[in-house]
């Protein structure tokens, strides 16, 4: 069966026009994920959800999630301190390294993430109900697009 799809031939862009595109894409990227982060109604702040989640994937050592986090460690010490008070968190001792602790989460923990999860779901959701079909199908192009700028 022949192929009966056409393109339309686009003139290419100018260097202005992908500079300007690069800019507008890149601030609505950032701009949706922060939305997305404040606006979903969590319980945990932004920078304690990312701990959290960098712990589902596996215990790690304070000093580890500093560096995965790119914050200091004192910084990580205070959101992990505040993490562990409200039994999100549980320490334990290395037991190959007794200066070390490990950081787990606990089932509270996985419950908020869990929930943390279901609201960012659920706020984006309504935001995509407020589009029209057509809307919504180009974003299923956009997802694909954006998916593989991210990976290259």
């Amino acid at each position: 069966m022949a192929d009966t799809t056409t393109t339309t031939t686009r003139p290419a862009m100018t260097r202005s026009q992908k500079d300007r595109l690069t800019s507008d894409l890149r601030i609505a990227c950032l701009r949706i994920s922060r939305r997305v982060r404040f606006e979903s109604d969590s319980t945990v702040a932004p920078h304690q959800y990312s701990v959290l989640v960098r712990l589902e994937e596996s215990p790690r050592t304070p000093k580890e999630l500093a560096a995965i986090e790119k914050v200091s460690a004192p910084s990580m010490s205070r959101t992990v301190n505040g993490l562990v008070e409200r039994g999100l968190v549980a320490r334990a001792d290395d037991p190959t390294d007794g200066r070390q602790v490990i950081l787990s989460l606990t089932a509270e923990g996985r419950a908020t993430i869990k929930e943390t999860r279901r609201r960012r779901h659920q706020w984006f959701a309504a935001r995509l109900e407020t589009l029209t079909d057509a809307e919504r199908a180009l974003l299923v192009e956009a997802t694909a697009l954006l998916e593989r700028v991210a990976a290259e």
